[in-house]
């Protein structure tokens, strides 16, 4: 069995000119990073920002789990079916960070017959979009300590900044760091790292809606308080425009494509379980002004992806999608129904019937936006025909629109029922309008309230002191009119990642409040999430290697 990385390497890929020509661009539209990537420029984009918008699907999925979903392969392997029954149809989809390349997670780019090309470079540097974020980020770091050195007229509170280093690397050591320790001048303060992709500065990247909104956005950005407690921001620090510089072509969205050939936007890479977890408005906007269709994925499950698409970036744009792919696999049902990693190959019915009622649950979430839906059940090789027959019954007997999915063996050709179900989904939608979960006027605790209980079925939520505190703070401040931003584990419906399946009658717990003023939204902190990860014992990293100038090993 051929592995993603040599089913990459065995695709013929069409020069990135010609895909260019595919979505009309001109030779002078594109910027090139070599034969297979480039870049759409700035005159682009402006060009198509009257043109009304086609349709976005979003895919979303169950809540993750270590037997996987396979949502991104979902995402290209649908985009190729609705391009082969003739929809005009792009695909955008999120960067892949470094970190999870080479810790446990692998690969960002599909799998299988649905992948997008090419995937090496994709999955390494790219075009370098996370490396300028992390340089943007550091700058405003190095300013800050600069600043502290010089003199202070800000008067930052040494113990009060809330900026962080960060790298896009999973490197649990530098969680917690001392700074400033080698001069008398210099002030010797605690700092920490975050992987880049939880940087504010890749939430504002992705939230921008033009290059002038991203110069606002992070002007706005706060980054420490001064000793009477008066918030400190980017623009204070006189950064804006060296921040702007750095990220200027980064800011271009990235075209590659799929095994097919069909054109993809890949652009920014928040995490989900931190941020909104969600490609690029200036790609997600351009893609679904130029097709009928636009197919695009959001971090991890409805609980947290979806909500967050929603709430957050539709909001920001301005638009809804018309319908919802959750995408589930009989594994990971098995999972969530309590079967141990290890038995996941055996038939296991009763498991089955215990864990789709995770599903169930974000499908009830989805109905909470007024939204179709469409099930993707992504066939695994180990999937028994009653296994398969059970889902099938299941969704029948509870009028849920499902599809087995195959376009990781079969490339667009199995995924075609899904395309038609997901066409047949936006048909019937009638009159029916989606609407947002919350507004930006209910108080921060309301708006948390609607999302925990209505999005993870949540019986109550408690705060905690310093979220009491902070909240306080924050409407003196005018900051709790803003979006919520929830950071949690995206394995349970719970803040405890160890409780799978439909939990209920449970309580989730607000820790502390962060401002991202530049992003727009205010993160709740529920539970213990990492903003840096670690590399695990045996990581991705160990299989990789450069042959005859060609990468092997497994993503």
């Amino acid at each position: 069995m051929l592995t993603d990385l040599q089913i990459a390497q065995k695709s013929e890929m069409i020069k990135i000119n010609e895909i260019a020509k595919k979505l009309n661009l001109s030779q002078e539209e594109i910027e090139l990073y070599g034969n297979y990537k480039a870049k759409i420029s700035y005159e682009a984009l402006n060009k198509v920002k009257g043109k009304s918008r086609g349709k976005i699907i979003l895919v979303s999925a169950i809540n993750p789990t270590p037997a996987g979903e396979g949502k991104s392969t979902t995402t290209i392997g649908l985009g190729d079916s609705l391009n082969k029954l003739g929809y005009n149809t792009m695909v955008c989809l999120r960067e892949p960070s470094l970190g999870p390349v080479m810790g446990v997670k692998g690969g960002a780019t599909g799998g299988g017959y649905a992948q997008v090309v090419p995937m090496e470079d994709i999955n390494l540097h790219f075009t370098g979009d996370i490396h300028a974020i992390t340089a943007a980020n550091n700058l405003i770091s190095a300013v800050i300590d600069n600043h502290l050195f010089q003199g202070n007229t800000l008067d930052i509170d040494p113990e009060n900044i809330i900026w962080r280093r960060a790298m896009d690397m999973n490197d649990r050591a530098l969680r917690k760091i001392n700074v400033a320790l080698s001069l008398k001048r210099e002030v010797p303060r605690l700092d920490k790292f975050d992987i880049t992709v939880a940087s504010e500065i890749m939430a504002v990247f992705c939230l921008a809606t033009d290059l002038e909104d991203l110069k606002l956005r992070l002007a706005r950005i706060v980054v420490a308080f001064d000793r009477s407690h008066n918030p400190i921001t980017v623009n204070d620090l006189k950064v804006v425009g060296a921040v702007t510089m750095l990220l200027k072509d980064a800011f271009k969205p990235n075209l590659v494509q799929t095994l097919e050939g069909n054109p993809v936007l890949i652009h920014g890479g928040p995490f989900a379980n931190i941020a909104h977890g969600c490609n690029s408005i200036i790609a997600t906007d351009y893609a679904s002004r130029i097709s009928d269709i636009t197919v695009t994925e959001a971090g991890f499950g409805a609980d947290l992806g979806m909500e967050k698409f929603i709430d957050i970036k539709m909001r920001a744009m301005d638009a809804m999608p018309e319908v919802v792919v959750l995408v589930a696999t009989i594994r990971a049902l098995k999972l969530h129904g309590g079967v141990d990693k290890t038995e996941l190959t055996e038939e296991n019915i009763e498991a089955l019937k215990k864990g789709v009622e995770n599903l169930e649950k974000h499908i009830e979430s989805v109905l909470e936006y007024n939204l179709p839906y469409v099930i993707a059940l992504n066939r695994f090789p180990t999937d028994t025909s009653r296994e398969i027959d059970f889902m099938l019954d299941w969704a029948k007997t509870n009028n849920h629109l499902m599809s087995l999915s195959e376009v990781f063996a079969k490339g667009s050709e199995g995924g075609l029922d899904l395309a038609k179900k997901v066409i047949e989904a936006i048909n019937n939608k009638g009159s029916k309008k989606a609407t947002l979960l919350y507004k930006t006027e209910s108080s921060i605790e309301d708006k948390i309230n609607e999302i925990a209980k209505r999005i993870y079925g949540a019986k109550e939520v408690v705060f905690k002191d310093k979220a009491k505190e902070q909240i306080e703070v924050y409407k003196k401040l005018g900051w709790d009119k803003l979006p919520i931003c929830v950071a949690k584990t995206p394995l349970s419906l719970t803040d405890n990642g160890k409780i799978k399946g439909r939990p209920r009658d449970f309580t989730v717990t607000v820790r502390s409040f962060k401002p991202s003023l530049g992003a727009g939204f205010i993160v709740a902190m529920m539970g213990n999430v990492m903003t840096m990860p670690g590399l695990p014992k045996a990581g991705a990293y160990e299989n990789m290697d450069v042959i005859d100038g060609k990468i092997v090993g497994l993503f």
